[in-house]
């Protein structure tokens, strides 16, 4: 799973959510439906480029509200 924006680390996206942007989430290829609330792991860069960095994260309505 990945976060809408192609963050290239995960200080990013930790900062994104701690500024309170709405940081949305997206399963790519339609094989299986994104996540709407509940923790889940999401990866970055976004494919192709090789994945650097991986993040558990709780969801509520589709939305990153807190990241570790």
């Amino acid at each position: 799973m990945y976060t809408d924006r192609n963050y290239k680390t995960k200080k990013q996206v930790k900062q994104a959510v701690a500024n309170g942007e709405r940081v949305t989430v997206h399963q790519p290829g339609g094989m299986f439906p994104s996540q709407r609330d509940g923790i889940a792991t999401i990866e970055g860069p976004h494919y192709p480029q090789p994945h650097k960095w991986y993040a558990q994260v709780t969801i509520k309505d589709g939305v990153i509200i807190k990241i570790k």
